[in-house]
């Protein structure tokens, strides 16, 4: 590497070299503002001893000449095929940032269905496991670990929860209440009460399906439950130890009414599985919303069931509560998926409503990290259609962002306590900031445990993210961070042997070219007590 300028900052003052950069210039004559990495020389002087943190800023050229022994490494690239594909037609800025879920069901479990999701674009695959039997589950999973592994796919798999669903009248019920099945498949009036029964007029018919949720209203007002069931049922808890076994990637947990029931099963799964599962919360309940803020802390991400949250509030109150959620979680460095009938008329119909391409927008504006097919995938005979529909339009409403450059009027909330942790977020928050002020092509990250890709997608920059990770549980989490495509590679505690490899099988791919320039990177964390937690952030053009 031949380096034109570089700066080191350390912590107890800082070391300036021949050919730096002057800050009050800024780097290529551009600023360093509120975004930068700023440090009070004095304030951090007396830590540096002990804390064994340095963080590093530089700015180089990368040679374009291949290292040596980098072609021994080109197999070892864990990019996968559709990524790949993908940056090769459409280059750097033509990836698509939006992660896709896909539900999947009875409409496309056989390999072939599955590998042309795959193709199409699903980054995760969920299993409903209200629906099907133990064996059909396992199915599924293995044939999704077969493409991945034989095929070079990557798609990572979640399970959700059916939680303790109330499918019988349980509730306090009068002559008059409102019965409604499915947030509003079909509405009952109750007309009289006869014993344990209620005899019911149909005021709006519609299709009843198997397992209908019932929910009971009184003069426009939700009627409270007169009882307290657990978040996960004792059947819950056998598929949690199902999902566990298989090594899935992500739990769904339904019906979540506080940060305690998360708490718990994280509690649980880090006592049975050596691998890291990451959990999600389903905001779908009014209590839910009560405690947002908790439940959103304690777990590892969020999806907004509007289907059923919209049996519990307004329908009106739907789009603010979504854009509510979504902002939070960006705010609090948590992935957030929107699910539940984006696009419901393709259950049936081969095209979406225009109304329901708005809504996709409206979620990919408002910068979720994911979206989720349901029933369009599950269970309807346009799935792959549904799936390009969320592509195309995810991919479209990214471009209008970037030409509006959106991303320059994001505020981010400090989420980080130590001051390791502190100096990951500002470093990260710099690095989008000179991503998108320097046109830089591409941002790579060499991470362990993926907590700076997160923190760098957290700012949705222009730049795609590559992430490079030696651990397959952070590839597969970070399959649901907006804009991130993680990569698998040998990782050393040299974190500048790490970079060199990056850049090296990236370039070995034919994926980079002269002229490009990328953003690096590393939070390396090294195996040993004894050496120093070293991150760093510089930018390297190639020639």
């Amino acid at each position: 590497m031949a380096v034109v300028g570089d700066l080191a900052l350390k912590f107890g003052g800082m070391i300036k070299k021949e050919g730096a950069f002057d800050l009050k210039k800024g780097v290529f004559g551009l600023p360093i503002s509120s975004h930068g990495v700023c440090f009070n020389a004095r304030k951090f002087r007396s830590v540096e001893s002990r804390i064994g943190v340095q963080a590093v800023m530089q700015v180089g050229v990368e040679s374009a000449e291949v290292s040596k022994g980098s072609k021994n490494l080109e197999g070892f690239l864990g990019l996968d095929v559709v990524s790949e594909w993908e940056l090769r037609a459409k280059g750097f800025l033509g990836l698509r940032k939006t992660k896709l879920v896909c539900t999947i069901g009875p409409a496309c479990c056989s390999l072939d269905d599955l590998e042309r999701l795959a193709m199409g674009g699903m980054n995760v695959a969920r299993l409903n496991m209200c629906h099907n039997t133990r064996d059909w589950h396992k199915d599924v999973i293995r044939n999704i670990k077969k493409l991945n592994e034989e095929k070079g796919y990557c798609v990572s798999l979640m399970i959700d929860t059916e939680g303790s669903q109330i499918h019988v009248v349980d509730h306090g019920i009068n002559v008059g209440d409102e019965i409604v099945f499915d947030g509003g498949m079909a509405t009952f009036e109750v007309v009289e009460k006869v014993g344990n029964d209620l005899r019911c007029k149909c005021t709006d018919p519609g299709l009843l399906l198997p397992r209908a949720k019932l929910s009971f209203w009184r003069d426009g007002k939700l009627v409270d439950k007169n009882y307290e069931l657990p978040t996960l049922s004792t059947k819950d808890w056998f598929d949690i130890e199902f999902g566990i076994s298989e090594g899935v990637d992500f739990i769904a947990m339904s019906f979540v009414n506080d940060a305690d029931a998360v708490t718990h099963l994280k509690n649980y799964i880090s006592t049975k599985s050596s691998k890291s599962i990451e959990v999600l919360a389903k905001i779908e309940s009014l209590e839910s919303l009560h405690n947002l803020e908790e439940i959103i802390g304690a777990s590892d991400g969020i999806m907004i069931a509007r289907g059923d949250l919209g049996v519990e509030i307004p329908l009106e109150q739907i789009p603010t509560v979504q854009e509510r959620i979504t902002y939070l979680c960006r705010q609090l460095n948590k992935p957030v998926v929107v699910a539940s009938q984006l696009l419901e008329s393709m259950v049936e119909f081969p095209t979406p409503t225009r109304a329901e391409v708005a809504d996709v927008s409206e979620a990919v504006r408002q910068y979720a990290d994911a979206l989720m097919l349901s029933g369009e995938s599950a269970i309807g005979p346009y799935g792959q259609k549904a799936l390009s529909v969320l592509r195309m339009t995810s991919s479209r409403m990214e471009l209008w962002s970037r030409e509006e450059k959106r991303q320059n009027a994001l505020f981010q909330h400090n989420v980080a306590a130590s001051l390791t942790d502190q100096i990951a977020e500002h470093i990260c928050n710099c690095a989008a900031g000179m991503a998108n002020n320097l046109a830089l092509d591409a941002i790579f990250v060499c991470t362990r445990h993926g907590q700076m890709a997160s923190l760098i997608s957290r700012n949705r920059p222009n730049p795609p993210i590559f992430a490079f990770t030696n651990d397959s549980s952070t590839r597969m989490k970070l399959n649901l961070q907006w804009g991130v495509t993680p990569l698998l590679i040998d990782l050393s505690d040299d974190t500048e042997a790490n970079i060199s490899k990056s850049i090296d099988l990236i370039k070995a791919k034919g994926l980079i070219k002269n002229g490009d320039t990328v953003l690096v990177v590393s939070d390396t964390v090294p195996s040993s007590t004894t050496q120093t937690v070293f991150q760093s952030i510089q930018v390297k053009t190639v020639v």
